[in-house]
């Protein structure tokens, strides 16, 4: 009999996104294929301490164990990754989805699941993100680029700036963070204020966008889900009806109001431009293993398409798009589970084909 890999489900972290991890990973350990797989659950808390055994299971459960005990539960993060074959970093957002602990896990020469280190840092900064997607002549809206200190230094000028580029309503957005956490749809100057107040709490760069569909109708919102490393495939899309007036951080992940509707209902035309931009905004911005890539489309007659961001480590919750988009392609969850650590794996031994010394 074949020897079980040993997989670590890391989650938890110290971003704004620690509970939709928590989540996802729940759902992950609960549908792995435990035949192939020597599971690990492995937590870090709010406070960047790493967990195993007990304590990660306690964080799981979402019981927030005191700071003291986790200190002396704590491990080294060298500790917590020893023996394991591969990592699947059910990390959302700040310090998980940003390349951070993608450089950790090249420095200890493990496999992971998802981006590298530099497409996982692109695909979480929107400005840069957004400008690769205008080297690769994606279709985009029009969107402004704050920094935060210009903000602080002088909010006249900078909301001047947005309403001379852009016309409401606008969306205002971290340029590094994901969920939703922080987003506001601005309708005039005074909701603008507020939402680069909010977004500034969460990052020192703010990306404004135009808000496709203008006053009077809301945008449509589809979503595709990406899979491979050199040869990435689409699955099905699928549109969100959002339940309140944009896909939210609740709407996301504590409501069911919101209504995917898998397969979307849009023309082969439209479904393939859709599928086929997402391959290319994966590539575009150098994504191995997965990604979420969104989109926005008109509400007129004219129903432009426009490509809006990849995700490059989607919520895999009950309710998450990405394994839906994958089963209705047919692909059920558990196969998908196995197959991101195949590709993990893949991508590993690809890379260590690399030589990196003149030896």
């Amino acid at each position: 009999m074949a020897k079980k890999l040993r997989v670590g489900i890391l989650f938890g972290g110290r971003s704004g996104e620690h509970e939709v991890s928590l989540h996802s990973a729940a759902s992950i350990l609960k549908a792995i294929d435990r035949r192939k797989f020597d599971v690990a659950p492995i937590g870090i808390n709010k406070s960047g301490h790493w967990l195993t055994g007990e304590a990660a299971q306690v964080l799981l459960k979402g019981a927030g164990a005191p700071e003291a005990q986790c200190e002396s539960e704590a491990v080294q993060s060298s500790v917590a990754l020893s023996g394991l074959d591969v990592v699947f970093p059910v990390l959302h957002g700040t310090f998980g989805e940003d390349g951070t602990i993608q450089g950790l896990f090249e420095l200890e020469g493990i496999a992971y699941v998802g981006a590298g280190v530099l497409g996982s840092s692109a695909g979480m900064d929107k400005d840069v993100m957004k400008r690769l997607f205008t080297h690769a002549k994606l279709p985009q809206v029009r969107y402004v680029t704050l920094l935060r200190a210009e903000w602080e230094r002088s909010p006249r000028k900078a909301v001047a700036q947005v309403e001379a580029a852009l016309k409401y309503p606008v969306f205002v957005k971290p340029a590094n963070l994901g969920s939703s956490v922080g987003i506001s749809k601005a309708h005039d100057r005074k909701e603008l204020t507020a939402a680069l107040r909010l977004a500034a709490r969460y990052d020192r760069k703010l990306v404004v966008e135009l808000g496709v569909g203008g006053k009077l109708a809301k945008a449509r919102e589809f979503e595709v889900g990406v899979l491979g490393n050199d040869a990435p495939q689409a699955s099905v899309t699928g549109e969100i009806v959002p339940g309140k007036e944009f896909y939210d951080y609740e709407a996301k992940y504590l409501s069911d109001d919101s209504v995917p509707v898998i397969p979307a209902k849009l023309s082969k035309a439209e479904s393939k431009q859709i599928r086929e931009m997402a391959v290319a905004a994966f590539k575009a911005c150098d994504l191995t293993g997965l990604a979420r890539v969104d989109f926005l489309m008109e509400p007129d007659g004219k129903r432009r398409i426009y490509l809006n961001e990849v995700n490059t480590m989607p919520g895999f919750t009950h309710i998450s798009m990405y394994p839906k988009l994958w089963e209705a392609t047919g692909l059920k969850y558990k196969d998908l589970i196995t197959r991101l650590i195949e590709l993990a794996l893949e991508r590993h031994a690809e890379k260590s084909r690399t030589v990196y010394s003149r030896d």
